[in-house]
């Protein structure tokens, strides 16, 4: 818990234009290992790829961001509200190092595809 509140307040210096505007939520994620590396899915509906933030370190991924509500508009009111917007974060432990791996990644349909590729020796294993 103390890891990751700490990430959020390292993540709000560095981040331009975040506001936080509720709980942090965590997005479910998908780990596949493929031949090359590993394969990471994220579950992002509505959340725009210049709000994440993607960082490696050692054996970690950390995904970070923030959802905002851009259809909201002056005159409206609530009825019913489901749908989390704020600031979110998913941290993944890999069983080994993923430190220097070559990192490609895109939105597709609401998810965060990440290929994380192997690089040097291990990569021809």
């Amino acid at each position: 818990m103390a890891k990751s509140i700490n990430r959020y307040f390292q993540f709000l210096g560095s981040s331009k234009d975040v506001k936080t505007s509720g709980r942090l939520w965590y997005p479910s994620a998908d780990v596949y290992q493929t031949p090359t590396g590993w394969l990471v899915k994220v579950e992002l509906a509505g959340v725009s790829a210049e709000d994440v933030e993607i960082d490696v370190q050692g054996n970690i991924l950390y995904i970070a961001g923030c959802r905002r509500d851009k259809s909201c508009a002056v005159g409206m009111s609530f009825h019913q509200l489901e749908i989390t917007y704020s600031r979110f974060e998913k941290t993944l432990k890999f069983p080994a190092s993923i430190e220097g791996a070559h990192i490609e990644h895109n939105f597709d349909n609401g998810l965060l595809i990440i290929h994380l590729q192997k690089v040097g020796k291990e990569s021809k294993k």
